[in-house]
């Protein structure tokens, strides 16, 4: 049976283990850990057992078809000097997976073609970079109802973070010339649809993903979430100068935002003074990064609800889904917790849901 060195490495980051911890479980030394990875070597039956159970994947995960791994370089982690080693490793293994577990939906199903617009790299300007692709995705300056539907329209692949990768709101990347967003849905859902938004501002203004995000660079993709999602015009048609904190609470419903990104754009389109925005910072300090006063309705994905469904209707469960991926369903449960409405267990027990699937089986 072959053995792929790059599944054994991409196994012991997804669960955060480094060489020599993976070593002292299994029963070998570090040394010869690398040489498995490095393809030097191979592991015998017993050996390749014992990694599989310390790893908890299945062993056939490790004698499946090479993986292309996701980059540190081609990937848009925030506060990357921040991070450790290990959760950076792990959050990028779980964009591994996500690659594979879309490849196996592409097999399956006409997916949306990608078209994402991306601005050029000499002109960084977040906020016309925001109205051009409000304008070129038909938006106007209407609140964006749904961001996570509206990517997955425009070809971009949502997947959410596994447990691993807590520390971690949210990052992009490109694969194959596909768009892929991955966010922590443990998050508030008013700082999920940023952080979605955050990742679309890197699609567009950082074309390639060739380098590691800087701070400017996140500075940026701020700006163009916060533009994006809170269009100049509609904000300053809407919005009353100087509005109380009663004011901020309701108004931040209109565009589906925490109430500190409503007073952070109010204060940088000059409709709030800086007294009054440093006022509102105070208050809102109450609730802290992890609460929102009035809290909004979590975003959930379309495609993978009903391409769920499409397969429940074919009889397809998701042990056959993880199955074919090598995966235990844990695994593939990690890739989309939180962004599916239903069930994505197969059994009869629940039917699909009543709008028709835009998806077409392949």
């Amino acid at each position: 049976m072959p053995f792929s060195p790059e599944r054994l490495t991409l196994a012991r980051q997804r669960r955060g283990m480094n060489k020599t911890q993976l070593a002292g479980a299994v029963g070998v030394s570090t040394k010869t850990v690398s040489m498995y990875e490095k393809g030097d070597k191979q592991p015998p039956p017993p050996t390749l057992a014992r990694i599989a159970s310390a790893l908890d994947f299945p062993a056939g995960f490790f004698s499946a078809f090479p993986v292309d791994p996701v980059t540190v370089e081609g990937t848009s982690f925030r506060a990357l000097s921040r991070m450790t080693a290990s959760k950076r490793d792990a959050a990028r293994a779980a964009g591994t997976l996500c690659t594979e577990l879309n490849a196996w939906f592409d097999s399956q199903f006409d997916l949306p073609e990608p078209r994402v617009p991306q601005s050029d790299p000499a002109v960084q300007d977040p906020e016309a970079a925001a109205e051009t692709v409000r304008a070129e995705w038909g938006l106007g300056n209407a609140p964006v109802p749904n961001l996570v539907h509206l990517l997955e329209l425009h070809g971009v692949r949502v997947f959410s973070l596994a447990e691993e990768c807590r520390e971690i709101d949210a990052f992009s990347f490109r694969h194959e010339g596909t768009p892929f967003v991955c966010l922590n849905t443990t998050k508030t859902a008013e700082r999920g649809r940023f952080d979605a938004a955050h990742e679309l501002g890197h699609l567009v203004l950082h074309r390639g993903h060739d380098h590691p995000r800087g701070r400017g660079e996140e500075h940026q993709a701020d700006a163009f979430a916060s533009a994006f999602l809170m269009p100049r015009t509609d904000v300053i048609a809407s919005v009353r100068r100087q509005p109380d904190f009663a004011d901020i609470v309701h108004l931040k419903k209109r565009w589906n935002v925490s109430a500190a990104a409503l007073n952070y754009r109010l204060h940088k389109l000059n409709v709030t003074t800086d007294w009054h925005y440093r006022a509102m910072c105070i208050e809102l300090s109450r609730y802290g990064r992890h609460e929102e006063p009035v809290p909004g309705p979590r975003e959930q994905s379309q495609l993978l609800d009903k391409a769920f469904a499409a397969l429940r209707a074919e009889g397809i469960t998701r042990a056959m889904v993880a199955a074919a991926l090598h995966v235990y369903p844990k695994d593939l449960d990690a890739l989309v917790f939180g962004l599916v409405m239903s069930s994505v267990d197969g059994g009869g027990q629940q039917a699909p849901p009543a709008s028709t699937p835009h998806l077409r089986l392949v």
